[in-house]
């Protein structure tokens, strides 16, 4: 927890220190009223006392109480903001973490636990935050001036008021021992919640295809119920100290009375008033100190949870990033890209996906990657921009090693189109003009330009807005083919060297494939491009293709080259079009 706190910055320390010295006044107010209630006492039990010395007194209440309100208000004020300020560094800080992590880090955590993480445990860390900086500084300063204010007064008063504040100590200590190790399986099942939700919503074209409905909410209402169950079990068992701590108060109260009513009865007739008025403010000192402990209960109730959230944060803000940035921005050489001797597993994977990759491609060269489903396609060209690392072996870059580049350098050399098109909630010319930082800003003629090579003229110019017509998250109000098309323009748009596609005409007809592939080449003919496909169509006119069979290169060649050569290659080949057209291509 204190590792987080390290997020606050010099504003927000002075703010606490600020904070503490309102707190030590409104506790001087606080405690002062006993003092005043004992001179009413008295002047009410004292012949000849008037009511303006009465009246006085209780003005004097009245100014303390008053003072103690704009205290607190300030108080609450600041440490509101304190809160608020922490809460927005850390997730800032999550955030700017999170964009940092490679695909393996992404999928140690799992994205449902880093939006928990980023989102609802922040959030268990700023109430604590906000409430702690309240009550667990004010608790023991109230405490520690309230038992010095009464320890003189009666022993037994005193003794009755140590044995309340040792059973509550002891109540709050068996309950903490109970709900604590259920706080870490709270936060992971929220975890599962947030996943069965998030699966839930981004599938449910197909849920509602296949009415499977039932299905989904059998899942999430096995979650829930867990959820629900552990919940109920913490709030039952936490809810236990609300009635301990009234019976303890009022019990005291009662006792302090009935030991009090004893010793006046006992007293000689002039030590009465002395006794009563001592009884009077012992027994509001004594509440003072039971309503110090039981607003650190209240602390005391929430830490718990808020410190397995400050775990979790801390586990993603001190996760080492499995890929180091390097230094050099540029290469060697322009556009060529080499793998030598390329080996790669995924994390937690006892198989090689990649087995002893070589190839070289020159700079305007088109390389084509074909091969079965799960032949390692995605994988290699994921290793260009380091998604992931290598496992053995290296990869150059003009001329330098991938993991000696700064990546945004590397960045910037590559056009990347992902198999799958990502959208974002914003403009057509917005999601085209995307990133791109340290490279000269695009002008709207490169931009629609770039639009028109992806064949994304036609289908942009008939929407409502054209160019500012808008897309939503994910692309939900345009079709897959206009998607990839977007997908590919916002690549073209980069002008970079090296452009990799993968997989990413998958969705497009014939006819518009063949349009984007003619167009493609004539303004990309000095940068080097890297396809993924599945069609033969689409590779067959590449300067060198690449066959992968269960991550191993079987093939590598031009495609008459492979007709003959590649038996793998030509089984994909028949089976998508015929020996007259593959003789006639």
């Amino acid at each position: 927890m204190l590792k987080l706190l390290k997020n606050l910055g010099r504003k927000e320390i002075i703010l606490i220190f600020v904070c503490i010295l309102f707190i030590v006044g409104q506790v001087w107010l606080d405690l002062k009223l006993p003092d005043y209630m004992s001179e009413i006492t008295k002047l009410v039990q004292t012949e000849g006392s008037s009511t303006k010395d009465i009246l006085e007194q209780g003005g004097y209440m009245l100014l303390c109480a008053g003072g103690s309100l704009i205290f607190a208000c300030i108080v609450g004020y600041f440490s509101s903001f304190i809160a608020a300020s922490f809460s927005r560094k850390t997730r800032e800080d999550l955030f700017t973490k999170i964009e940092d992590f490679s695909m393996e880090e992404m999928n140690k955590f799992s994205v449902s636990s880093l939006i928990t993480r980023t989102t609802n445990d922040v959030t268990q860390v700023e109430m604590l935050i906000a409430m702690g900086l309240q009550l667990m500084i004010k608790s023991p300063i109230t405490a520690v001036w309230a038992v010095m204010k009464i320890l003189d007064k009666n022993f037994t008063w005193s003794a009755l008021t140590g044995g309340a504040v040792l059973i509550l100590v002891l109540t709050i200590l068996v309950l903490l021992k109970l709900v604590y190790p259920n706080f870490q399986k709270v936060q992971t099942l929220i975890d599962n919640v947030n996943n069965v939700t998030r699966e839930n919503l981004t599938g449910i074209r197909v849920v509602r295809a296949f009415n499977a409905e039932k299905y989904q909410e059998d899942k999430f209402e096995v979650e829930n119920k867990e959820l629900t169950r552990l919940q109920t079990f913490n709030q039952r068992t936490m809810s236990i100290m609300s009635p301990i701590m009234y019976m303890i108060m009022n019990g005291l109260t009662l006792a302090i009375y009935f030991v009090g009513a004893y010793l006046i009865e006992e007293a000689e007739i002039v030590d009465k008033l002395n006794l009563f008025s001592n009884m009077v403010v012992f027994s509001s000192y004594a509440m003072q100190v039971i309503m110090s402990f039981l607003m650190l209960a209240m602390i005391f109730m929430m830490y718990p949870r808020a410190a397995v959230s400050a775990k979790r944060i801390l586990e993603v803000l001190e996760s080492k990033i499995s890929i180091k940035n390097g230094t050099i921005k540029d290469g060697k050489e322009k556009g060529t890209i080499e793998f030598r001797n390329v080996f790669f597993k995924y994390p937690d994977s006892q198989d090689y996906t990649l087995e002893n990759i070589s190839f070289k491609v020159n700079q305007g060269d088109t390389v084509a990657i074909i091969g079965s489903t799960g032949a390692g396609k995605s994988t290699l060209i994921n290793l260009i921009p380091r998604f992931f690392d290598t496992t053995k072996g290296e990869i150059f870059v003009d001329g330098v090693n991938v993991k000696e580049y700064d990546q945004e350098a590397l960045h910037n050399k590559i056009g990347y189109v992902s198999q799958k098109a990502v959208m974002f909630s914003d403009t057509v010319i917005n999601n085209v003009d995307y990133g791109d930082n340290g490279k000269p800003e695009k002008t709207e003629e490169q931009i629609k330009r770039a639009i028109e090579v992806a064949q994304g003229k036609e289908f942009i110019e008939k929407m409502e807005d054209g160019y500012n017509s808008h897309i939503a998250q994910g692309g939900t109000n345009i079709s897959g083919g206009q998607k990839q098309r977007i997908s590919i323009a916002r690549a073209i748009a980069r002008d970079p060297e090296i452009y990799i596609f993968d997989d990413s005409f998958s969705a497009l007809d014939y006819k518009t494939d063949s349009k984007l592939r003619e167009e493609l080449k004539k303004h990309t003919k000095d940068a080097t491009s890297i396809i993924v496909a599945q069609r033969i169509g689409t590779v067959m006119y590449a300067d060198k293709i690449i066959v992968l069979e269960d991550g191993k290169c079987v093939g590598l060649g031009n495609h008459k080259e492979l007709m003959k050569s590649c038996l793998i290659y030509q089984e994909i080949a028949y089976s998508q079009l015929s020996k007259e057209e593959l003789e006639n291509a």
